[in-house]
């Protein structure tokens, strides 16, 4: 049998462009959000669950108006969160990130992923479609888990407002990265919310 995680980034919010943490769904927003539907229709999803922040709130509303049967359910487990904190063998290209950063909000996200794991990246008896839509280093943290890479691997492991990541949990054998940050149903002009290159 199969667990199958279908990740989701929320839409792009107003007011990502100013930094703020979060905010309702721009208009590209609401059309990833729906678009992103319209490429799971077919699923039979078994739950969902998305995070209660705005955004990604916002991302599950609009996605139910076309997938009537889905009834997401809100969880605390996909917060927007810090997963990791610094350790001495991550490069040094890494550390200024957590300039800003108190050793509490580090330890509030590593028990939160860790429950989180524990929650939903595990084998199920019965072949299972869940659906989890959530925030950019949160889906990190499941890939990194994954490959069982060092714990602050999840930083450079970036996904697209709407893009699709998909986890296959086995019973037998490791999890698989089936498709990370695929975007093949949003059109170019809506494939936002990824680093921008800065001149050199």
């Amino acid at each position: 049998m199969s667990h199958y995680l279908y990740l989701v980034r929320h839409g792009e919010q107003q007011d990502a462009e100013y930094g703020l943490p979060d905010g309702p769904l721009s208009e590209r927003g609401k059309r990833q959000a729906r678009l992103i539907a319209e490429r799971l229709g077919g699923v039979p999803f078994s739950g969902a669950w998305h995070s209660p922040l705005q955004g990604a709130a916002e991302t599950a509303r609009i996605m139910t108006e076309l997938m009537p049967a889905l009834d997401p359910q809100p969880s605390t487990l996909l917060f927007d969160c810090i997963p990791s904190g610094p350790t001495p063998e991550m490069p040094s290209a890494f550390k200024q990130f957590y300039g800003g950063i108190t050793d509490e909000q580090i330890e509030a996200g590593e028990a939160q992923m860790a429950d989180a794991v524990a929650e939903w990246l595990t084998p199920s008896r019965d072949d299972r479609h869940d659906l989890l839509i959530t925030h950019n280093f949160v889906i990190g943290w499941f890939v990194r888990e994954v490959f069982r890479a060092p714990a602050w691997r999840w930083m450079g492991v970036n996904q697209a407002n709407g893009g699709l990541t998909i986890i296959r949990v086995r019973s037998a054998k490791p999890p698989e990265l089936v498709t990370h940050n695929d975007l093949g149903h949003l059109p170019v002009e809506l494939r936002t919310g990824l680093p921008v290159e800065q001149p050199l």
